[in-house]
């Protein structure tokens, strides 16, 4: 399928949740987190996105907690203008505060630099058996991952499983190396 397809089906299936299912969901997506290979536990600096509630994004309260429970270090991301993203240490003295699109994200704090990133936590809609995802269109993973250590390890969160093909994957789309849902992980290349 094509992105823009699986765009508007995944947002389309998502919607249809119900609020006790998705936190069902985004428990057991936690519970499964905790399955990744020990390289990615190794690691102290964890990227973790803060979901958009109205768009029954999942719920990362539970893998915040995970990470917290681990001592790593947990950074948050901030949508600036330029359609990039900045990265922020969470302390006990973060304030966050809502975005024009209902995005929880950091006012101010401790920046942290794509470079310093050991594990990213990869929001998306659908993603496929090749490791490629589709997130809202907009670009900002891509742009981040990009600016990323190569060895820096991408961890996709999906509340759906695997398609087979993304057709219309390009050579910007930076590849997952995991993706966890409810049920399983994945690991790319797949075997």
């Amino acid at each position: 399928m094509l992105k823009k397809d699986l765009r508007s089906h995944y947002i389309r299936l998502r919607d249809s949740i119900p609020r006790e299912s998705l936190l069902e969901n985004s428990l057991s997506i936690a519970n499964q987190v905790l399955r990744l290979p020990m390289r990615v536990w190794r690691s102290s600096y964890f990227h973790l996105f803060l979901p958009i509630e109205e768009k029954k994004e999942i719920d990362t309260s539970f893998l915040l907690s995970v990470l917290q429970g681990k001592d790593k270090h947990v950074v948050l991301p901030k949508m600036l203008d330029d359609q990039r993203l900045a990265h922020y240490l969470l302390t006990d003295s973060t304030r966050l505060k809502k975005n024009k699109w209902n995005i929880p994200e950091p006012v101010e704090g401790i920046e942290i630099a794509p470079s310093q990133i050991d594990v990213v936590f990869v929001p998306l809609l659908a993603f496929d058996q090749e490791g490629q995802r589709v997130g809202y269109g907009k670009g900002f993973y891509d742009r981040f991952l990009a600016e990323c250590r190569p060895d820096t390890i991408k961890v996709g969160l999906s509340l759906f499983e695997a398609e087979k093909r993304i057709e219309d994957s390009e050579d910007t789309d930076v590849p997952l190396d995991y993706c966890v849902t409810p049920k399983r992980v994945y690991s790319f290349p797949m075997e």
